[in-house]
């Protein structure tokens, strides 16, 4: 029986801590889909990673961004969280970013605090804008989907700044705006991870970030604390970078593969992935 895709709308008001994996091309979010994952996380650290080969500092664009969309919404089916950094300037920019976003095929669509051009939430030196003026953002984000299922996830990288109170003060705010869910990044220890769902009535979207600032207490104990999202954002990149390390180190050093085949996906994997099944039969049906 084919699995029935569920609404990012279920997913957010299911609180079971659904796990969402980044992806930085449609091949990624291609394997995300095949392993049985309900959404994928378009992740704008992993595009600026991947098609950059820069850092996450705001350098990417939002058309580059778009692009990105429309090729993983192609891809696949199910729902797409977006990684819209902080709409790519003023109230007007935003209002834009969320219409060529929706049309790209976002389901979810996420905004952040930061003072543009933003930074990693898991780096020093960020800034943020004062909340009135995020506050108008998500009112222009609001304003602009002309889908009501599509999402607005507030995020706001105060903690790294402040403290966890001036956080949640300021997803409150964000709800009070009109945002869907909030994300409060980088929470340093359980205590604060715990306080983020029990203090904001609306869906929370935690972050765990391998080498990163917040604890990573699991699924079960997420869901326990009812966060509806929970995103592994880099997990597939940064395992992509670990192993094509090794593999081109080893061709490198011995001229073969042969001492690191065990890392390679086989041919016809390679192809399964990319459904060239399904255009084979394109082809014989229409040539």
């Amino acid at each position: 029986m084919e699995k029935k895709n569920i609404s990012i709308a279920e997913i957010l008001e299911g609180r079971h801590a659904t796990l969402v994996p980044g992806a930085p091309n449609a091949l990624f979010a291609r394997i995300i889909e095949d392993l049985g994952f309900e959404a994928i996380y378009v992740t704008g650290a992993g595009i600026a990673n991947m098609q950059l080969g820069a850092p996450d500092i705001g350098l990417t664009t939002l058309n580059e961004i778009a692009h990105n969309v429309t090729c993983i919404a192609e891809a696949v089916q199910i729902p797409l969280v977006v990684d819209a950094d902080t709409g790519f300037g003023n109230t007007q920019n935003c209002y834009r970013s969320i219409r060529l976003l929706e049309r790209s095929g976002a389901s979810a669509i996420q905004l952040e605090d930061q003072v543009f051009p933003k930074k990693c939430g898991h780096f020093s030196n960020k800034a943020i804008v004062p909340t009135v003026e995020m506050v108008n953002k998500i009112k222009a984000a609001v304003d602009a989907r002309l889908d009501p299922e599509i999402k607005i996830i507030a995020r706001t990288d105060a903690r790294g700044i402040s403290d966890i109170n001036e956080a949640l003060d300021r997803a409150a705010a964000f709800v009070e705006a009109g945002a869907d869910a909030t994300f409060v990044e980088a929470p340093k220890n359980l205590a604060e991870l715990k306080a983020i769902p029990s203090s904001i009535q609306a869906p929370q979207v935690a972050n765990m970030v391998f080498g990163g600032l917040t604890p990573e207490p699991g699924r079960e104990a997420l869901a326990s604390m009812g966060y509806s999202i929970v995103l592994y954002a880099n997990a597939a990149l940064q395992t992509a970078i670990h192993a094509v390390e090794i593999t081109l180190s080893s061709l490198r050093d011995t001229g073969s593969l042969a001492e690191c085949s065990d890392l390679l996906a086989s041919f016809d994997k390679r192809q399964a992935v990319v459904q060239k099944e399904k255009w084979d039969e394109f082809e014989r049906k229409h040539n």
